[in-house]
């Protein structure tokens, strides 16, 4: 899923469709690419099971799955607890030194 979120291209599409659901050619009219090159980005983004799409006659409509974006707010949140603890730590550490 970061792998996905990585490419800042496949992050803007994900920002779009947190507004709510686009068509493909939604989605590419803001980016400088190719319909293929677009398509390629949406493939890595639903094979991270961040964006599911469905294709109703000659358009597919995207959209984002928000259960995909809670696992790694979940993952985030887990490792922000973590780090926390330990900069606490190092702070009480470097008060008692």
């Amino acid at each position: 899923m970061f792998a996905a979120l990585a490419d800042a291209s496949r992050r803007s599409m994900v920002e779009r469709l947190g507004r709510g659901s686009a068509s493909v050619k939604e989605l590419a009219a803001p980016l400088s690419m190719s319909l293929p090159a677009v398509m390629q980005h949406l493939r890595v983004l639903e094979s991270s099971g961040l964006v599911s799409s469905a294709k109703t006659g000659r358009v597919r409509t995207c959209r984002i799955n928000p259960a995909a974006l809670r696992t790694a707010e979940d993952w985030i949140a887990v490792r922000r607890a973590d780090l926390s603890a330990q900069l606490d730590r190092l702070g009480t550490y470097l008060e008692n030194s």
